[in-house]
């Protein structure tokens, strides 16, 4: 479908914007790669040529028996015992990392955290667990986590600030009340608190951050109705008996979304930061998931290894710094007086 006059306009802008733009195509580069990260990170081979048949242990399970061995379980391709029974009667092609997240090394120079070299490229955290591995799981949860409550927050804040802005009166006065109470509660607290109840995980944590990040867009919208709904081309609309909610979601609504769009990186890159804080504070996601902000902790905690606290650093830096130009570059893309 062809792009019209003002989205090429815009799309030029961004283009304009060289620090936004190549940061684009970084930031989708490491989002695309890290949703692949079983192929690029496993403990569990490519795949597996064995007396003349294929094996794909990344996607299926394979009992020890299948090559040979005496148990039933599945196989363990990190057992020299296994690799050795594969490779008489073929081989295996492995991941550029022999480690996936919970990959635990036992066969490590010395004591957990171990420093780099030539096995774990980011040397090992304090459970032996490859550092590089786990960024790169702890980058694509990370990211998932963002735009998942970006999204969210975005469709909820609109619905909220477009009903506001369009019917006014005593509902935009009792819903501006309702976003001040709300807006004041005591986020992390509540989290804390109902921690002890459940055990948080991904859902969990989703869940309950969409209950108050929703209010972010809620102004800017609200403010893009009160003014737009006075305007000639809306009450003609009404006067031919259009219905509210078409004359919301096809007149109204894409000025609107003009100030939500530019707010949508610095949306994602905050809910990125809000995932990070909660996981170093230990109220995030469950023990053992990959999580960069347990890096964080760890590294605080173990001052020795200070790969750990720099690896975690230079990610989340890299990543944040990719966002906000990002940001940058799509506001001053809808901003009609910026001059690339």
């Amino acid at each position: 479908m062809a792009m019209t006059p003002l989205t090429q306009q815009r799309w030029l802008r961004f283009k304009a914007h060289k620090r936004g733009y190549y940061s684009l195509w970084v930031f989708s580069l490491l989002f695309v790669l890290s949703l692949f990260a079983e192929l690029i990170a496993n403990d569990k081979p490519l795949l597996i040529s064995f007396d003349s048949r294929w094996y794909f242990p990344v996607v299926e399970q394979y009992a020890e028996t299948e090559f040979g061995g005496d148990f039933a379980t599945e196989a363990d391709y990190t057992d020299p015992f296994v690799a050795e029974l594969i490779e008489e009667k073929g081989y295996m092609i492995w991941p550029l990392i022999r480690f996936s997240y919970d990959t635990i090394n036992y066969n490590l120079a010395g004591p957990a955290p171990s420093a780099p070299d030539g096995v774990n490229w980011l040397g090992t955290d304090d459970k032996g667990r490859d550092v590089l591995a786990r960024i790169i799981y702890g980058f694509r949860i990370s990211v998932l986590f963002g735009f998942a409550l970006t999204i969210i927050s975005t469709i909820v804040g609109v619905v909220v600030g477009a009903a506001q802005g369009y019917y006014g009166g005593w509902f935009d006065l009792m819903g501006q009340r309702f976003i001040e109470v709300w807006s004041g509660m005591p986020t992390l607290f509540l989290l804390i608190i109902l921690s002890s109840f459940v055990e948080p995980n991904f859902w969990w944590l989703l869940g309950i951050m969409v209950l108050f990040s929703w209010m972010g867009l809620v102004g800017v919208v609200r403010a893009e109705f009160l003014r737009c709904r006075n305007f000639d081309y809306v009450r003609a609309a009404h006067a031919l008996g259009v219905s509210d909610g078409r004359i919301m979601l096809r007149h109204m609504l894409p000025n609107a979304m003009v100030a939500s769009l530019t707010m949508m990186p610095f949306i994602l890159s905050g809910s990125v930061t809000t995932l990070t804080s909660l996981d170093f504070l230990g109220f995030g996601l469950p023990a053992g998931s990959p999580s960069l902000g347990e890096l964080l902790a760890q590294g605080k905690t173990n001052l020795q290894a200070p790969w750990l606290g720099l690896s975690a650093f230079a990610v989340l830096s890299i990543m944040l710094s990719l966002l906000v130009f990002i940001g940058e570059a799509v506001r001053d893309a809808f901003d009609p007086h910026h001059q690339g």
